[in-house]
């Protein structure tokens, strides 16, 4: 091909189109008397319905000795109720043609049920029998603990899971319950049982932090009516609790490095961060934008730096996890492991560059381009939609938040961009963690002068969650040896 053809193949290559309009579906709003709140949009033309029950309550809740309760009473949900037992209650919803589901997370427990629509009001009965009236069966809940448990083994192997585990356990203090998974550790999950389970399912069951989420087409649908029905008897607890207050302080007082020995290991997990920012926080947009140019997109500056430039790994990424409250920052590559030192070191570069200028139009155009595009696919069905709204009500957030959020990313300039990470990053205040050969990186992490450096040699057949000496809870039992660069 002449220099001339390849010019004009070039010239004919498809670019970069602007964002469609877009906006968000209209929902309505109500509440019935006991205090529960129904939450309706209409998808014209969507004849798969799905309707959620979401519960302002998650792991965050539960107290300390019960860590991972809320989890596993979510997957224990469906596993028997007061009229059906596991087989029966699939089996009914199979004849609807339904999908029963739950789940929970930190902030919230939620069952759903995706069904045609003409169908709605029925599945709606099933939804009410297993969310309203399990009976968390003995043996189902011992054999979901135990799959727990051996989850908890394999995470253990995994380094990329292990990484993420010592992460959290080294960024926030023992009290807070941001320093384990949602799940759970051994030392409280092997104490759980159908007794702990139910009363934790009576204590969350409270229709004042309660709400019925309901999308698709809902035309000659009453779903205020049916929802009254079913769930206008819904009463608060006995003994009602309110929201506890979330301890999200930080354990980390100055930047160090925490190295978890896997001997042999050819790569290294790496992970940076801190205490991070919850979702309500001011400048919102501003952040995610942050966030996309630092290290969310595939051209973002860590990607750029660790992968194309230095060739250290197939991807390095970076983002805030929002919950109601400050959930973590993190910035996340494995490399190959004679790289590991310098990949930490030109990640800290990054942390700090962009907090000192403000970013390029390129990187603001592509950051924005993204954020603003994506948005509309992130609502092509039904149950996407009502996920964002049962969103919307955890975190107590503004009816128009969905519908405004295209114009506020537009809005986000430069300046914006620099003001949240000078707000929300702080390089004097990290926790590196690695998960890697320690004997042939410790050296050169030691060299580098990032901060403080504590190996971490952990003793075969050590449980995650178990704690010796001055560790933070969370590590395992081991050897721990401390270098102060």
């Amino acid at each position: 091909m002449t220099a001339a053809e390849l010019e004009a193949v070039l010239a004919r290559r498809p670019v970069p189109g602007h964002p469609r309009a877009y906006q968000f579906p209209a929902f309505e709003r109500s509440t019935l008397p006991n205090g529960l709140q129904i939450l309706t949009v209409n998808v014209p033309g969507r004849p798969l319905v799905t309707a959620e029950l979401v519960v302002r309550f998650g792991a965050t809740d539960e107290l300390a000795e019960e860590g991972g309760a809320t989890v596993l009473a979510a997957r224990a949900l469906s596993e028997g109720t007061e009229h059906y037992d596991a087989i029966a209650l699939v089996e009914a919803a199979e004849r609807l043609g339904a999908s029963l589901h739950a789940e929970a997370s930190w902030d919230a427990f939620a069952a759903s049920v995706e069904v045609p629509a003409d169908r709605l009001a029925a599945s709606l009965e099933l939804l009410a029998e297993m969310a309203l009236r399990p009976t968390f069966p003995g043996p189902e809940v011992d054999r979901l603990r135990d799959e727990r448990l051996n989850d908890l083994l394999q995470a253990r192997a995994d380094p990329r899971r292990r990484a993420e585990e010592v992460f959290v356990a080294t960024a926030y203090p023992g009290e807070s319950p941001y320093h384990r998974p949602a799940g759970g550790l051994r030392e409280t999950v092997e104490r759980l049982g159908p007794d702990g389970l139910r009363s934790l399912h009576r204590r969350l069951l409270d229709p004042s932090r309660a709400a019925i989420v309901v999308g698709g087409d809902l035309a000659g649908l009453d779903v205020a009516a049916i929802a009254g029905r079913l769930f206008g008897d819904l009463a608060a607890p006995g003994d009602p609790t309110a929201p506890l207050v979330v301890d999200d302080r930080s354990a980390v007082e100055r930047t160090f490095v925490r190295l978890v020995d896997r001997p042999g290991s050819v790569q290294s997990e790496i992970r940076i961060g801190h205490k991070g920012v919850p979702r309500k926080v001011a400048d919102f947009h501003a952040t995610q934008m942050m966030a996309a140019i630092l290290g969310g997109l595939f051209n973002s500056r860590l990607n750029r730096k660790l992968r194309e430039e230095k060739g250290y790994t197939y991807g390095a990424h970076a983002g805030f996890d929002m919950r109601r409250a400050a959930g973590p920052f993190v910035a996340r590559a494995a490399v190959d492991t004679a790289n590991t030192a310098p990949a930490i070191v030109e990640t800290l570069a990054e942390l700090r560059r962009i907090r000192e200028a403000p970013v390029e139009p390129d990187e603001l155009a592509a950051a924005r381009d993204f954020l603003v595009g994506v948005f509309p696919l992130r609502f092509e069905t039904p149950g996407a939609v009502v996920g964002a709204l049962s969103g919307l009500f955890v975190q107590e957030l503004p009816d128009d938040e969905l519908a405004r959020y295209r114009g506020a990313i537009e809005a986000v300039d430069s300046e914006a961009v620099r003001a949240a990470a000078d707000g929300h990053l702080d390089p004097d205040r990290l926790a590196i963690v690695v998960v890697g050969d320690a004997d042939a990186t410790a050296a050169a992490i030691e060299k580098a002068g990032v901060g403080p450096l504590e190996i971490v040699r952990e003793e075969p057949g050590a449980e995650a969650g178990s704690q010796a000496g001055p560790r933070p809870p969370g590590l395992p039992a081991s050897t721990a040896e401390t270098f102060d660069g």
